[in-house]
């Protein structure tokens, strides 16, 4: 049996693969930052914050890395209405995004933290700073640079996990790919064509992120 491939049908429909494109990217880019920010904040309270906090921090850590992104989406998608708390499925997958990369960030950083000489922490207090101010300007800064090409690697992971969030109706590229296929029936190369935007996709946004990454955290050495 012959199969005839037909890419131009899809590629015809462009301009909803590049929407698609750019809603993944900026999921991506919102995630990252709120995601990776709530991961130093859970970090810190893992480690200097008081017994209540650390089990409440630790709990929700667990609790994420221990259940499907998928199942995430859908609590905060259809399960918040039932408490009143209607949100767009765009802002769903952003705060679903956001809660998965923090619990993920969070041991990332932590281990990054683990391994600052105790040595350096007495010095700076020992200088009269405060521990938030040993935290930020002593601990936090060697401990990203350990652990940044960890932290890339997750944060595309939860780039390419965002492929889900189009069974909420997020308009993303998978969404889109899902609806060419299903004007033109063209499945199999609808999704090739989206498979390799991912992938471009993520080597992109590793590059940039290895980038931004030598540039604030190494001074532009590596």
């Amino acid at each position: 049996m012959s199969v005839e491939l037909d890419f131009l049908a899809v590629l015809a429909d462009w301009p909803l693969l590049l929407r698609g494109a750019a809603w993944t990217l900026g999921l991506t880019a919102v995630s990252a930052v709120l995601g990776v920010a709530l991961g130093i904040a859970c970090a810190w309270a893992r480690t200097e914050g008081a017994a209540p906090l650390r089990w409440a921090v630790g709990g929700y850590v667990e609790l994420i890395r221990n259940t499907p992104f998928i199942v995430q989406l859908f609590f905060v998608f259809f399960g918040l209405p039932a408490l009143g708390l209607r949100l767009t499925p765009e802002w769903s997958s952003v705060i679903a995004m956001v809660l998965n990369l923090g619990a993920y960030a969070a041991e990332i950083v932590r281990a990054g933290i683990a391994a600052t000489p105790r040595g350096q922490v007495e010095a700076a207090l020992s200088l009269a700073l405060t521990r938030a101010q040993t935290f930020v300007h002593v601990v936090l800064p060697p401990a990203l640079r350990r652990v940044w090409p960890a932290m890339v690697s997750q944060i595309i992971i939860v780039m390419l996990g965002s492929a889900v969030c189009g069974q909420i109706a997020t308009e993303e590229l998978s969404y889109t790919a899902n609806l060419i296929q299903s004007r033109n029936f063209r499945a199999f190369e609808a999704f090739i064509v989206a498979t390799l935007m991912y992938l471009a996709m993520a080597v992109a946004v590793r590059h940039l992120l290895d980038r931004l990454g030598r540039h604030l955290l190494f001074g532009g050495r590596r």
